[in-house]
């Protein structure tokens, strides 16, 4: 995922390890979440991808969403013009990349990997067919400008899905009335944009480009696999700015382990997609 934002572990200049290996286990967490599995599907139904295609991958983190692009512009049967279609996934983090690099070479994808600034995007006007941009635009403190560089590069009649979450929908439970909303104000603080999904088609727009369709699901996380140091992590945060206490924090964690242990925990928040293209 594409972010100048210095505070994301996403930068380009996060080269730690111990990031890099953090960063991969949410992102392999999040791909398997029910609901970001529908959207992609839902996303990826809409651009319809066809062989022969030039497609751009924005923010390709491991590269997943890159090799299902690859695999939809490889020659199909019967292909003739333009059969050899090229998939592409911009990663500026080098320890992301080259894990997607890897993941595509062991998977034996076509899907090739560049390093390179959503904000300014290392090819020409009109190059491609479809642009995949997913969950990068919260982490841009400029995503018109990001939008703007889809619309440059694609060719009319080009496609362009963006898929963002929105983080003024972000729910935990339970948790006392006090501090509901010291937790949401950081759980907003984690992005550069934290109400870009519902700015997704106003940007297209902006953009220039005409928006086809639009889509919405809800992540629902686990409370036995990505929650706690999801959870522990908002805590934290929350008691260095000072906006809770640490006994508020440690009530807090006693409460959400206990509805973990007997079914009534919950978190959520929700995420949003838009489908546009270039008019002719």
């Amino acid at each position: 995922m594409s972010d100048p934002h210095p505070t994301s572990a996403f930068n380009a200049a996060n080269t730690d390890p111990a990031v890099t290996d953090r960063l991969i286990a949410v992102l392999d967490a999040q791909a398997a979440n029910p609901g970001v599995r529908r959207l992609r599907a839902w996303a990826h139904a809409q651009l319809a991808v066809r062989p022969g295609e030039r497609a751009l991958d924005i923010g390709a983190g491991t590269g997943s969403e890159t090799q299902v692009l690859a695999a939809a512009v490889a020659p199909g049967a019967g292909a003739t013009d333009r059969a050899t279609g090229s998939a592409i996934g911009l990663e500026p983090n080098p320890g992301l990349r080259a894990v997607a690099e890897q993941r595509a070479t062991d998977a034996g994808s076509a899907a090739r990997f560049l390093d390179g600034d959503a904000l300014d995007l290392p090819l020409p006007n009109g190059e491609l067919d479809v642009v995949w941009c997913e969950r990068v635009l919260q982490h841009l403190p400029d995503p018109a400008k990001a939008v703007a560089e889809m619309a440059r590069v694609l060719r009319p009649g080009g496609r362009v899905a963006l898929l963002d979450t929105d983080w003024a929908t972000f729910v935990l439970h339970p948790a006392a009335p006090e501090i509901r909303p010291a937790l949401a104000a950081v759980a907003e603080g984690t992005a550069a944009t934290p109400d870009a999904g519902r700015r997704l088609a106003g940007l297209l727009a902006e953009a220039g480009l005409a928006v086809d369709q639009l889509g919405a699901d809800v992540l629902l996380h686990d409370s036995r696999t990505v929650t706690r140091p999801i959870v522990h992590g908002i805590g934290a945060a929350a008691v260095g700015r000072g906006l809770i206490t640490e006994e508020q924090r440690d009530r807090l964690y006693a409460d959400l382990d206990a509805a973990a242990e007997h079914g009534t925990f919950h978190l959520s928040v929700a995420m949003f997609a838009a489908v546009a293209h270039r008019p002719r």
